[in-house]
């Protein structure tokens, strides 16, 4: 077997036979006990879950060989990213499974909302028939105010706007040029809340966003506004907004999430409100959301296991470009960079300079920045780094990261150059790529060479004269160390030079030792590049 995924949740069986058919073993424990949880993490390469579990700090901690979490579904709030990104855990979620179920529920509950459906439903069902109870309004002609207008907030205003609403959104992230292809006005919060008939939420759960509509912003609603909440739990202050109900400021509310759930008793006065219409966490609850979410975590997650690029990576941004064909060989590249510009430097490492030169900037170079860290980290810790956890890292360690962006390659295309600052020393190298698998080292420091990086290489500086090679040749040919291939950069005004070798063996530390004992060496070191 390749590996073993944990699944914990409820997923469709489309699931298990991806994987088991990939060659991954599946291991299914629904409704397990945290400690028993903590005992099945040890073994899992992967974990996939719904909302279900949670995925908290020491499970991955106990996970000593977890690569990777999928989350069926769309919000991860249910995971600790932080720890997982620290453990260098890939967190992926399937983001585009569930969207057209989401958004088809909350048109639904919010047309329920203005009609007053199942108020209706259960008043005809009880014996009743009391038409004059049930007026509704309607949606034509009124405005909707979209917050948070990504795929779900994007479907929502596209079915919505076929009832003649006028669709406003709120979204820091959107443009204006996207925005005015689907019809929807961007405005500030302020000028949403201010102007719209009913308002429907459709962010990600996060600090900024919690307790969103509040006594505060609710008051700066127009008069008779209609809530809708089929996102996340908790966005909506759910005891402000049963007051805002109660006074007659809120006409109505739809909500299918809680910021508790199931909803504990204190959250009933607002369930069973007259004017709420609820239902139990069931917008993706259509048996084509299931089966879209789990094909697309599954197969993201055997990608992922068999180190391929992946395109939903929650936690690491870089993942998304690095796979790309025209990006792959330059990634290994500045992680080939870093590792070595890494063994040059003496001391603690104070910042890291990545520069890109020729048209790499406008092929993601923020992946590139990320790939040179992660090879110099690889030389720095001793747990695991990858491109999840290597701004983490940085972070944490308090390294200043920079990123130069230039237009000249110095001769070359393109070319990725990498400078370490460790108090008053400066190391910088730079390579380029000649083809898909052919890398070359072309910069140490003031020196021009041209050598392909790779194995063990033996790294010093010398007095540009005749037999300094050949004296070191002699002392590697003693040692029985093969040499493979070598780059000279010279300096004519200084008669200084910097000799790189490639090397078949590791060289021991007592020949280290020897070769910088000729007179015309100085500095030898050993990188494994």
């Amino acid at each position: 077997m390749k590996g073993t995924v944990l699944i914990t949740d409820n997923l469709d069986p489309v699931c298990a036979e991806i994987l088991t058919g990939s060659g991954y073993q599946v291991d299914t424990h629904v409704g397990k006990s945290h400690e028993e949880l903590l005992e099945l993490a040890r073994t899992a390469d992967a974990w996939i879950v719904r909302s279900g579990t949670k995925i908290t700090a020491d499970l991955i901690e106990a996970a000593d060989r977890l690569q990777v979490i999928g989350r069926a579904g769309v919000g991860v709030d249910n995971i600790d990213l932080e720890a997982a990104t620290r453990r260098g855990v890939l967190v992926i979620n399937a983001p585009d499974g569930n969207t057209i179920s989401t958004a088809e529920h909350t048109c639904a509950m919010l047309m329920s909302a203005v009609r007053r459906i199942p108020q209706a439903v259960a008043s005809l069902k009880g014996g009743e028939w009391n038409k004059k109870a049930f007026k509704g309004a309607e949606v034509n002609g009124k405005t909707l105010g979209i917050i948070g207008v990504g795929k779900i907030g994007q479907a929502v205003a596209q079915r919505m706007k076929s009832f003649g609403v006028k669709v406003l959104g709120y979204d820091p992230v959107l443009s204006r040029e996207v925005a005015d292809r689907i019809g929807v006005t961007l405005v500030s919060l302020e000028e949403l809340l201010e102007q719209s008939d009913v308002i429907t939420v459709h962010t990600p759960l996060s600090d900024s966003t919690r307790g969103l509509l509040n006594r505060d912003t609710l008051a700066r609603c127009r008069d008779g506004v209609y809530i809708v909440n089929c996102a996340r739990g908790g966005i909506v202050d759910e005891k402000d907004l049963l007051e805002a109900i109660e006074s007659g400021k809120v006409a109505g509310a739809a909500l299918d999430v809680y910021s508790a759930e199931p909803p504990p008793e204190g959250l009933g006065d607002l369930v069973r409100h007259p004017k709420v219409v609820a239902t139990p966490h069931i917008a993706a609850s259509t048996g084509e959301a299931q089966e879209k979410v789990a094909v697309q975590v599954t197969e993201q997650v055997a990608k992922a296991l068999g180190g391929e690029p992946v395109t939903v990576a929650v936690n690491a941004m870089a993942i998304k470009g690095a796979g790309r064909p025209e990006l792959r060989p330059y990634v290994r590249l500045a992680d080939m960079l870093g590792r070595f510009a890494a063994q040059l430097c003496d001391g603690q490492v104070d910042r890291v300079t990545v520069k890109l030169f020729g048209d790499l900037p406008s092929q993601n170079g923020d992946v590139l920045s990320v790939a040179a860290l992660k090879g110099l980290f690889g030389t720095l810790v001793s747990g695991p780094v990858n491109l999840v956890n290597a701004p983490f890292l940085a972070e944490e360690m308090g390294l200043q990261v920079d990123e130069q962006l230039l237009t000249s390659g110095d001769g070359y295309a393109n070319l990725v150059g990498v400078v370490l600052r460790s108090g008053s020393q400066v190391v910088r190298v730079g390579g380029t790529v000649f083809s898909e698998n052919d890398l070359r080292l072309v910069r140490i420091d003031d020196f021009r060479l041209e050598v392909r990086p790779g194995g063990y290489m033996l790294v010093y500086h010398n007095v540009d004269r005749p037999g300094v090679l050949a004296s070191v040749g002699t002392i590697l040919a003693e040692a029985n160390i093969n040499i493979a291939a070598m780059a000279l950069g010279r300096d004519t005004e200084t008669s200084r030079a910097l000799t790189v070798i490639d090397l078949d063996d590791e060289v021991p530390a007592s020949v280290l030792e020897k070769i910088g004992g000729l007179k015309d060496v100085t500095e030898p070191r050993l990188i494994r590049a």
